[in-house]
Parts: structure tokens; sequence; C-alpha cells
């Protein structure tokens, strides 16, 4: 079976919103490039839409009925979004799910050191990256420094066009006899993955006795007056390392995005827009933006935690259902789509990729049936059933959709939030946006499949 292009079937209209939703996504690819950063863009956005912080209810003792709108954000880095609807809400929700986290590099608690009058930030890369590909980009830091007081700072370098950037550096070509001959996933190592941020020593008194590491105390000297932080403080600090720059267009005809973080923040942003445009429901709507995906959803703010269990249980509180077993039928009898994106079909590796399913830039919406690697394995296989049901909810909407596998069996894999989900015995299905040059510091999409997804989502809101 083939599928068609989408971009033949557009209306002006269709064109004009297609464009609309495009601004807005390079924005918020802009302007939250980290998980907090994305955390307090979808807050705000949410905020203005009407939704009310689930905390604060729950504090007030105040009852929910349908129609009402809560958030909650956990501890910064995870977003969940909820619209009551008129059905009892022990029958189930509808469910999409994302992360807002994406593979980078990390500065280490005790990063700072000098060489040869050249200072370095020590990192650590986050998630699954080809090391090589992070090395002569421009790169910015983004994060958080907090004082042993509790005093939080937020750190952004490298974004606005006066301010400096930084980069981890390469061999040149005439020394690189050996790197050339080493295997691409060893060629650079991970503990060669290290920021150069600075190569100008302080001016010493005269009288100074220590002038050692010049430049390392000119650098800290210049954080203190502009962030006023001392490098004792970034041992409590979360900086990340990404590359700098904008979103931007791609294509003569201007029909893709290039931009960092893609996966799985074109995801994040279709699921939102159609949390905030889908209201006055029957079926609660439940929009869950969340951390640590790429490192297997691990931790406080990672999908394996309670948090969303518990905000669904305070919510049925709220609604005047107490106790284990409204919630425990709340989320089995609820439906989900597992919103992460799927591997674009790339000419040029063409043998990495079974054609006929693989998934194709601007056929619109992916759905993966399952996911993992080899025999399946690590992956949540959907029900024929379910995905009969997606199919019916697409087609009804007229959503361009396509489906497909995660390359050739045994050439790799991947896998997503969708089986921790699945353990609940709700019904769970991957998909999204197709991508090329996944987890590279820039990655491609398409327009078109943006655009298909976000109207996909929609209709699943509205009618599963």
């Amino acid at each position: 079976m083939k599928t068609e292009n989408a971009w033949p079937s557009y209306t002006k209209k269709d064109e004009d919103q297609l464009n609309t939703l495009i601004e807005g996504y390079k924005d918020y690819l802009f302007k939250g490039k980290t998980e907090r950063e994305g955390n307090d863009y979808i807050v705000a956005l949410a905020k203005k839409h009407g939704y009310k912080d689930l905390d604060s209810l729950v504090k007030a003792g105040k009852k929910l009925k349908a129609g009402d709108k809560v958030y909650a954000s956990n501890m910064g880095k995870t977003v969940a979004m909820f619209e009551i609807g008129s059905e009892d809400l022990e029958d189930g929700m509808n469910i999409l799910g994302a992360h807002i986290d994406s593979p980078r590099l990390d500065v280490k608690q005790n990063p700072l050191y000098e060489d040869t009058d050249l200072a370095y930030f020590d990192t650590h890369y986050y998630g699954g990256i080809k090391k090589y590909q992070w090395v002569t980009l421009p790169l910015a830091i983004h994060g958080v420094v907090v004082k042993a007081d509790g005093t939080k700072i937020n750190v952004v370098i490298g974004e606005e066009d006066n301010d400096p950037v930084f980069c981890v550096t390469d061999i040149l070509i005439h020394l690189a006899d050996s790197q050339m001959t080493t295997p691409a996933g060893k060629a650079v190592k991970g503990e060669a993955l290290d920021l150069l941020v600075g190569s100008r020593p302080i001016k010493f008194k005269k009288d100074e006795k220590d002038k050692s590491d010049a430049v390392s105390k000119n650098l800290l000297a210049i954080l203190k007056k502009k962030y006023n932080f001392d490098e004792k403080d970034l041992l409590s600090a979360e900086l990340e390392v990404v590359p700098a720059g904008k979103p931007r267009d791609m294509g003569i005809d201007s029909s893709m995005v290039i931009a960092y973080g893609q996966d799985d923040k074109v995801c994040a942003y279709t699921s939102l827009i159609a949390q905030l445009n889908v209201t006055k429901v029957k079926r609660t709507t439940c929009t869950l933006l969340c951390d640590k995906e790429e490192i297997g959803s691990v931790g406080a703010t990672g999908m394996q935690s309670r948090f969303f269990e518990n905000c669904v249980a305070e919510i049925l509180a709220l609604l005047g259902k107490t106790g284990d077993l409204p919630l425990r039928r709340c989320l089995k009898n609820s439906f989900m789509l597992s919103s992460d994106v799927s591997a674009g079909y790339d000419p040029l590796y063409a043998d990495r990729f079974e054609k006929k399913n693989a998934s194709l830039l601007g056929h619109g919406m992916v759905f993966n049936k399952f996911t993992g690697s080899r025999g399946k394995s690590g992956s949540n296989d959907a029900n024929a059933e379910y995905v009969a049901k997606i199919r019916g909810i697409m087609e009804k909407d007229k959503v361009f959709y396509q489906t497909a596998e995660l390359g050739k069996v045994d050439v790799g894999g991947g896998g997503t939030i969708a089986y921790i989900l699945s353990l609940y015995d709700m019904e769970v299905i991957d998909c999204g946006v197709a991508v090329l040059n996944m987890h590279a510091p820039w990655e491609v999409t398409s327009k078109a499949d943006i655009y298909e997804t976000e109207k996909g989502y929609e209709a699943f809101l509205k009618n599963a």
C-alpha cells in the first residue's frame, strides 16, 4: 500500500493554519531547549488558556467539575494537563504523552579546568548521541545554578546575537591520520567532549602570590559579576550544553524545519496545542509531557515515577472519588497515544530501511504498532482492535497518516514511554512525526507532518 503526500491537498486555509502552527512551534523550540525551559513555556501557555494549578486546588480543597482545566508541574521538568470531561472519569481518559528532554551534553559538577592557558568545562553526554557530531559546532549553555541558601539563578549564554558561544574542538585534518581510520563510534571519546570556554588570563596584582589558573580565575570573576555565583555553586547546578541558534525553515521551498531537539519537542508541542484547542469534552483529556525519556524514563521526573498516577488520584479526589479502585478503573479504561518521533526514510541510507514499512516525509502522522529492537524487545505492541479504532478516527477527520517500523529487522531499534503506560492495562500505540537526523544536533522535519500530527491529536482527543 502506498501513502499520499499531504502537500498537494492543502487549501489556502490549510496553509495559513500550517504556517501559524509552525511559527509557534519554532518559538517553542528556541525558548524551550531544555526540559526546565520547556516546562516554563508550557505552563505559561496553559495558564493563558485558563488552566489552574492542581496543587493549589488541592490545598484549597476546591471541588472539580466538567469543563475545569488543571495542570501540575513536577519539579519544573514534567507537566500534566487535564480538561475534565462530562463523562465519569472512572470510564477513562484520552491521553497524549510525549517527552521534552533531548540528547545533549551536561556540564559535570566539578567542571572547570585549565591547560596551556585554555579553560574547559568537563561534560558528560546525555542520551544516545553520535559523539563525533558534537565537535566544532557553536554551542550554548542553558540551565540553573542553585546556591546553598536556595537562591536559583537562571543561566543562558550563547543565544543572543552579542553573546559568546562555545565549542568542542577537533583535531585538524593534517594530524588526523589515526582518527580517520578509527570507527566512527570511537573516533571521539566521551571524555573528550569538553567545552572550550575561555583563553584570556586575569591580570594579577604584583604582590599576588598564587598566579596559577589565570584563565579560569578570569572566567569565574566574569560569572560572579554577571550571575553572582562562585565556583563551589557549580556543585548544585544543572547546566546543559545545546546547539546555539534559532530553528530555521529548510529547503528552497521552505517545506521543512531544521532545529535542535525536535525529538521529541515536535510531538510535545503538537500535543500541547491539541490539548488547548479541544475543549468542552465528553471524556477527560490529558496531555503528559515528561522528562528523562532519553535515558530510560527513570528518576523522579521520568515516566516511571508516580507523578502521573498521583495527579490522577488527586483529581479523582477533587471529583469526590477516593480510594484505589476508581484510580485503577480510570487508568485501565483510558486510551493513549504515546507521542514520539519516528525515523524518516532517508534515500541516502536506504539500506537501513525496509521501504514499504518506513515513514516518508510529507506523508503525514506516523503510527508505529510496535517499536523495540531485534525480536520487538522492549516494545509495546498495540492490539489490532486498537489500531483499527485509531484508523477510524483518523480517516473520519481526514488526517493524513502512515504506518512504519524503526528500520529493518535486526538493524537497530528504540523505545518510548508507551510500555510504561501500558502497564496500567490501558490501550497504547506509538505515533508522531518522521524525523531525519534523529538525535543529531540539528534534526529535520516536514511542516506537513507537523500539521497533520496536530490534527491527528485533536481528532483523537475528541473522538477516542
